[in-house]
């Protein structure tokens, strides 16, 4: 399926990624997990460029937990410099190709040098308007919500905010990038099948795509794969098929 037929029958606006599998596949070709990782950097690559081709929106990348901190140093550093590395290199095609750069998790612990690269991504690539491409930096779910609920706390403490009015939407614009729509499609590469504590508020209708695949050999194909299954599904929100079609037949009407 081509490109234009594959926005024509319902692209997902916001496809988030758990980018897994980097270690596992240089650990069966004898090589460094860290050789793993500088492998999956050009995957990288090539699926940013794949995602604006299709008419992606939101592109949002699982780069870095907070649980990742708890990996062995060296493979830290080295995550580090490619972070650093990934946003010196790519920067001119990006702003080449109009991608708007974001970034969410807890930026604050990330070193110096990471968090002026990131800062400078973001404030150069501000008023670009094609894809948005999110990184997700010493990031979790859990730790998300809770800093919502902190900032939340904090509001209602000062009277910004009423508890006895609060609902999903108000709670939603604490989150770190509550302009963000909420994901369509997650991917899982890998050949694993959870979530790992990755966007949990905000996945909760989101169509899960697991792939038998090391993120090191993902490639542009694969994204279109997922992007094809996407526009194969129906997704009723809790409705029953007859009112999925009931609608769209009084929105043709």
């Amino acid at each position: 399926m081509g490109n234009d037929a594959l926005r024509s029958e319902g692209c997902p606006r916001h496809v988030a990624i758990i980018m897994d599998g980097n270690g596992r596949w240089a650990e069966r070709r004898g090589l460094s997990r860290v050789e793993g990782h500088r492998a999956g950097k050009e995957a990288v690559s090539e699926v940013v460029r794949t995602a604006a081709d299709l008419g992606i929106e939101v592109l949002t990348l699982y780069a870095f937990s907070l649980e990742n901190w708890n990996r062995p140093q060296a493979e830290v550093t080295e995550l580090m410099r490619l972070a650093e590395r990934y946003l010196d290199e790519e920067l001119p095609e990006v702003m080449a190709n109009d991608i708007q750069v974001r970034a969410i998790g807890r930026l604050e612990r990330l070193p110096p040098r990471v968090r002026e690269r990131v800062g400078h991504a973001v404030e150069k690539t501000r008023d670009n308007g094609s894809l948005k491409l999110v990184f997700a930096l010493s990031y979790g779910g859990r730790a998300e919500i809770v800093d919502a609920a902190r900032r939340l706390m904090r509001d209602a403490e000062q009277g910004r905010v009423d508890p006895e009015v609060l609902d999903e939407k108000i709670f939603a614009s604490y989150l770190y990038d509550p302009e963000l729509p909420d994901p369509d499609l997650l991917i899982r590469t890998g050949c694993e099948s959870r979530v790992s504590n990755f966007l949990l508020w905000q996945i909760a209708y989101a169509e899960f795509y697991a792939v038998d695949v090391m993120w090191p050999d993902f490639r542009a194909e694969h994204l279109r794969e997922a992007v094809c299954d996407f526009s194969g599904r129906e997704r009723r929100f809790g409705l029953t098929s007859a009112q999925i079609a009931g609608n769209r037949d009084r929105g043709s009407a």
